[in-house]
């Protein structure tokens, strides 16, 4: 079944306190020459049937009003999930 991905995250002007600490985790795990971490949220909407232009135009309205809170988040992606992704996704 095709799924599509909403991906949300906190407007830049938001404090981002879940992403400051991954920060601070970050080089203390080893991991280093990143900046900075923002933390925001991740859908999937599984589809019955074939993705079209207004399952698509459904799922951006769903992501707008339902998905995201307008005033501090922002969508910044709705995509059908490529096959080979799904793939992945599910063996990780």
């Amino acid at each position: 079944m095709p799924t599509i991905v909403v991906d949300v995250m906190p407007k830049p002007e938001i404090l981002d306190p879940q992403g400051k600490a991954i920060a601070g985790a970050l080089p203390r795990l080893g991991f280093t020459g990143f900046a900075s971490v923002r933390q925001g949220r991740r859908f999937e909407l599984t589809v019955e049937g074939e993705v079209t232009e207004d399952v698509l135009a459904q799922a951006r309205k769903a992501a707008e009003e339902l998905l995201s809170n307008p005033v501090i988040e922002d969508v910044v992606n709705v995509a059908v999930l490529t096959e080979s992704a799904q793939d992945e996704s599910q063996s990780a």
